[in-house]
């Protein structure tokens, strides 16, 4: 074997996701073209980190920064999409993202500068990107204002839109932090970060606010338009960067880059951004939008040009249409469905983050299935409300689904997921399907149809949205069985009440429980497990 081989390729992660290619490597971690093959093959991006999770509160922490570029993704189109995330073999955690064709603006910029017009339009991007997470998104019922700590030209990528042409997006929220928490569980002196972009009260490990990233925002907008950067210590050590940042004064664009022809008001703000205090700097990335947009709509005026306009912020956070999964349609009917809203969804999967707790329904640790519906597709959503608490307990768990299936004295399914942390045992939730009832039958079609459902966990303290969401592949051979347990019940003559059947499987279900923990033991000391 080749000793250069990388032993990730052409594994399979959470059985879903094929590594096919590395496409990327860097100090926090290696990215992989990879196909989910629960969609059929469409392309993802999975990366790696570099450093291992070491105990349990970082593998919350992990869980925490995940989901959040999850939620953030879905708000705005100029934050990279987290879709999926887990931990692999010797606890390597992972997360996967859309695919995108393109480049980061590190590699852009290596033939030459941006032109202040491209400039103008892909600094305004990130400003959204970075003006989304610092409004803050809602976590376990409160308001939490994210913080990026790692911006850089490295960690924005710019891809071509057919529809909005070129555009740019943030990556790798929070793993800054979490590296930086890592570090500090070890009790080193070491600094996680990218010293050349980081403020002086970030490097001096103080708490942050937005005004950190518009320091680093403003680091990063010098060097795109000069391809130099505006500040150097006089040695390559925490120290000499710390003292760089603290007393140094940026360089002046007219030393760096002569020829550049810049508005006096856009030196002025990016001059502003790099200010040495966060007071000093502009208070939000909404003020630096309102600055860009005004400097271009001035350029454009005094070229006399005309352009095309560009979309408004309110339009820059909403996702723009994406390809659905090359799968048919399937339509159920009597069937409870719970519309998402009338924005379109890159699948059900992304959807389900904006669905709130039914009405209908009431605020109790309850386990219920709901058809959810966007404007393409359907899939069953598993409904499970847990206490904020046991949400935070089990942040990494994995994941498993049995069903069995009786069909005299009445035809009934009962539908097992569990999941399992070797911390805190299985949390078992179960349902039970009536094959008599119309609308349990097409629960069970839809499930055989598209071979996957998902969870979707509420907290009892927060039903507006929910906690997390995570996918359940069923296999081929339990599809299959769907099919012939649906033409048996069809045929079935019910010969007692319903709920002597549900005895009986609860009875079996409490025998197969110990069987059922042991695969779940195996599972977590195996090659892969899953964060729900």
């Amino acid at each position: 074997m080749d000793e250069h081989h990388d032993p990730n390729l052409g594994q399979t992660l959470i059985n879903r996701y094929r590594l096919i290619e590395l496409i990327g490597q860097g100090s926090m971690g290696k990215v992989y073209r990879a196909e989910d093959q629960l969609l059929g093959g469409v392309t993802v991006a999975v990366k790696f980190l570099s450093q291992t999770l070491l105990n349990s509160q970082m593998k919350q922490r992990f869980a925490d920064e995940a989901r959040t570029g999850a939620q953030l993704g879905q708000r705005s189109i100029h934050i990279v999409r987290v879709l999926d995330y887990g931990v692999h073999r010797n606890e390597s955690p992972f997360y996967v993202m859309e695919y995108m064709e393109g480049k980061n603006l590190s590699d852009l910029i290596l033939p030459a500068p941006l032109s202040i017009e491209r400039f103008l339009r892909l600094a305004r991007h990130m400003s959204l990107g970075l003006q989304c997470a610092h409004e803050g998104i809602k976590i376990d019922g409160k308001i939490c204002k994210i913080v990026h700590r790692d911006v850089k030209p490295s960690n924005v990528f710019v891809i071509s839109d057919p529809g909005l042409g070129e555009v740019a997006k943030v990556l790798d929220f929070g793993i800054a932090k979490l590296f930086r928490d890592q570090v500090d569980s070890s009790q080193t002196r070491s600094f996680m970060g990218t010293l050349a972009y980081c403020s002086p009260e970030q490097i001096e490990g103080k708490d942050l606010d937005a005004r950190s990233d518009i320091y680093s925002l403003g680091i990063t907008m010098f060097e795109v338009l000069t391809g130099k950067m505006p500040i150097e210590p006089e040695a390559h050590t925490l120290l000499s960067w710390y003292k760089a940042h603290r007393d140094k004064p940026p360089k002046r664009f007219v030393d760096v880059a002569p020829w550049l022809k810049l508005p006096s008001a856009l030196e002025e703000l990016i001059m502003g951004c790099m200010a040495k205090t966060p007071d000093a700097r502009p208070s939000s990335t909404t003020e630096i939008i309102a600055l860009l947009e005004d400097i271009k709509k001035e350029r454009s005026s005094n070229n006399d040009k005309t352009t095309t306009p560009s979309p408004s912020a309110k339009d820059d956070l909403v996702a723009p249409d994406a390809p659905s999964p090359q799968r048919p349609p399937h339509k159920t009917t009597n069937v409870p469905i719970i519309p998402v809203p009338q924005q379109r969804f890159w699948s059900v999967e992304q959807a389900g983050w904006t669905v709130p707790w039914p009405a209908d329904k009431p605020i109790a640790e309850i386990v219920f299935p709901r058809v959810l519906a966007s404007e393409d597709e359907e899939a069953l959503g598993l409904w499970v409300m847990l206490s904020r608490s046991e949400i935070q307990q089990r942040l990494l768990s994995a994941r498993y689904n049995h069903f069995l299936c009786l069909m005299a004295p009445h035809p009934m399914l009962l539908w097992i997921t569990a999941i399992y942390d070797a911390q805190w045992g299985a949390r078992w939730l179960p349902c039970y399907l009536d094959l008599k009832l119309p609308q349990s039958r097409n629960m069970v079609q839809l499930l055989s149809v598209k071979g996957y459902y998902l969870l979707l966990f509420f907290a009892s303290e927060d039903v507006e949205e929910p906690a997390n969401v995570k996918t359940l592949i069923i296999s081929p051979y339990q599809r299959q069985l769907f099919q012939d347990w649906l033409a048996m019940s069809q045929k079935a003559v019910s010969t007692a009440n319903p709920t002597a059947s549900k005895q009986i499987l609860k009875s079996e279900f409490e025998r197969i429980k110990p069987s059922i923990l042991t695969k779940l033991e195996n599972a977590k000391n195996a090659a892969a497990s899953a964060i729900f």
